[in-house]
């Protein structure tokens, strides 16, 4: 098989992890005998300052012409003062929208070897591992009217009963191939488009009586998140509750610079690591690659179909980590600081020996 893989690194450390991440791609793509081509495109501040927009038509329709888009990160104290149309962020809305990508997954594994990274008892997070699934093309972020003047602001919060069943029905299926249970986190008490929610939610529920749905509010959800992690699966909400609860189910797994991400729509997919462009270490060689490694690995599950490959990544930074490599945002005592392209021969590394040690059957994931 072939893929056409759009490349955006964008701004700070954002070359930086996609350059890792490509090197992981193509060990993975040779490993697992797939043909990639690769275009890169600008994107974010980079762009702006280029082109005076932060997103190209010309972009835009490279990401329509390819199989699966990479993404770096984008922004910095750079551009803070620019127009909202022009923020390097505004380049990721339009995108999103573009692409028709509604289903943002973020997984949240606790990796027992950074099990010491995070602020929380070890006992807490032992054995955490759940995926936040965010509807990414409705809600607060594109609903109109919206704006400000001297004396108020405004937003609108809104979901059609489409964008809330075909999200609904992706948490249920994925559901399905997991622990077979939904959290569905809302503001029903408070906001009557949560109460929608909510009714389309269950009313989509009919169609997948094997799968458990929770109901929960959100403010809920973020407490008992950080004080009973485990007790989640898949966790599905909107877009400003989504954004919100994935950053602290990061935070949970010790670094920001550890959570990947899928973007997915029914025909396009885009995948980027959780973290921001971190400007303040860019150049370094320092910045964290396995959130961005570990987005490879949803890459080859999702939209090119190989489990086994997504498998082989991730046992790959398992290994790399319990072996004692830390990048500086997860380093702790007795643990070896590396760079980021040390991290990322490692993890190379690593896909070669376990995919050689399953050619002599002598490991099986």
């Amino acid at each position: 098989m072939s893929y056409q893989v759009v490349l955006l690194p964008g701004d700070g450390i954002g070359p930086e992890v996609t350059n890792a991440a490509v090197q992981v791609m193509k060990t993975a793509a040779e490993v697992f005998n797939v043909a990639l081509e690769f275009n890169e495109q600008l994107i974010g501040g980079c762009s702006y300052e280029k082109y005076q927009v932060p997103l190209t038509d010309e972009t835009l329709q490279a990401c329509y012409d390819s199989d699966a888009v990479f993404l770096g990160a984008v922004g910095g104290p750079k551009w803070e003062s620019l127009p909202h149309q022009l923020k390097p962020e505004a380049a990721l809305l339009k995108l999103r929208k573009a692409l028709g990508l509604f289903t943002n997954i973020r997984p949240a594994k606790v990796y027992d070897a950074l099990i010491d990274s995070s602020t929380m008892k070890k006992e807490v997070l032992h054995g955490t591992d759940f995926i936040v699934l965010r509807e990414l093309t409705g809600g607060i972020y594109f609903g109109e009217p919206r704006g400000f003047d001297n004396e108020r602001g405004w937003n609108t919060m809104e979901y059609s009963r489409e964008e809330v069943e075909r999200i609904g029905r992706m948490a249920f299926k994925m559901a399905r191939e997991r622990r077979r249970k939904v959290t569905s986190v809302d503001k029903a008490n408070v906001l009557e488009v949560s109460q929608f929610w909510r009714n389309t939610i269950h009313e989509v529920h009919k169609e997948f009586t094997d799968v458990e749905l929770n109901d929960m509010y959100v403010d809920n959800a973020a407490m008992q998140i950080v004080r009973n992690p485990k007790q989640f699966d898949v966790v599905l909400t909107s877009n400003l509750f989504g954004d919100i609860l994935s950053d602290i189910a990061g935070m949970i797994t010790g670094s920001l610079g550890m959570l990947p991400s899928a973007s997915i729509g029914s025909k396009y997919s885009l995948y980027e690591p959780v973290h921001g462009s971190a400007p303040d270490i860019a150049g370094q060689g320092s910045a964290n690659p396995l959130a961005a490694i570990s987005s490879v690995a949803l890459m080859f599950n999702y939209t090119f179909g190989i489990q086994k490959a997504a498998d082989v990544i991730e046992k790959a930074i398992e290994l790399a980590l319990a072996k004692g490599l830390r990048t500086q945002d997860i380093l702790s005592e007795g643990c070896k600081l590396v760079s980021t392209q040390e991290m990322t021969n490692a993890v190379i590394e690593n896909i070669n020996e376990i995919y050689h040690n399953q050619a002599l059957g002598v490991f099986s994931l």
